[in-house]
């Protein structure tokens, strides 16, 4: 699962120096939606993500969550496993795939309590998925897979979380589509709510 994400400066940062790098430019970012602030990101908000362009990669922003049918509900998440079975997911994961950039995730265990999942190596993690147009908006859907060991005291399931290296890859080769779909997330770290408030309550009486 993954419900909600953040991004933070550090995440805006990255981003902006990924595309740099790759690109040299986020004119499309700065032309569409403006500097990225740090804030959580909900289903049905836009959020900036990494999407191929020729042989660029380049930073869009999108709406997260299909919209259900009848309208009555946001579809955000789609299984990995089965994604290509599913006539609404098929073409787009095939066609065109997207990276979700964020700082952590957040999911929830049996007992309500929040958990923050995050990279200790770098301050981003990349979410693999993949978009589709309806209407007069590009919407984005985050794809998910079996839990790691990482994850699997929480939730048995996890968003499919890509290397850095990876991303050309994914956005552009076709033919690694199933290899990705069925990969092992790499180790994330975790961190709870009340750890999370206990660290600022200790710097703060400093």
């Amino acid at each position: 699962m993954c419900g909600r994400y953040y991004v933070d400066d550090d995440t805006a940062r990255e981003i902006e120096k990924l595309v740099r790098q790759v690109d040299e430019r986020m004119k499309q970012a700065s032309a569409a939606g403006g500097p990225l602030q740090a804030k959580d990101i909900h289903p049905s908000e836009v959020a900036p993500v990494l999407v191929g362009d020729g042989q660029n990669v380049c930073c869009r922003w999108q709406r997260w969550g299909f919209p259900g049918f009848h309208g009555k509900q946001l579809i955000f998440n789609a299984r990995s496993e089965s994604v290509t079975e599913k006539r609404m997911f098929r073409e787009s994961v095939g066609q065109r795939r997207i990276v979700v950039p964020a700082a952590w995730f957040y999911e929830w265990n049996r007992n309500k309590k929040k958990n923050i999942f995050y990279r200790k190596d770098q301050p981003v993690l990349y979410m693999a998925g993949f978009y589709n147009r309806y209407q007069d908006e590009d919407r984005f859907v985050i794809l998910t897979t079996a839990a790691n060991d990482s994850m699997q005291p929480v939730h048995d399931r996890m968003p499919l979380v890509l290397e850095q290296d990876e991303i050309r890859k994914w956005l552009a080769e076709d033919v690694l589509l199933d290899a990705f779909l069925h990969k092992v997330p790499p180790p994330l770290e975790r961190r709870t709510d009340f750890e999370q408030m206990s660290l600022f309550a200790s710097a703060n009486s400093k």
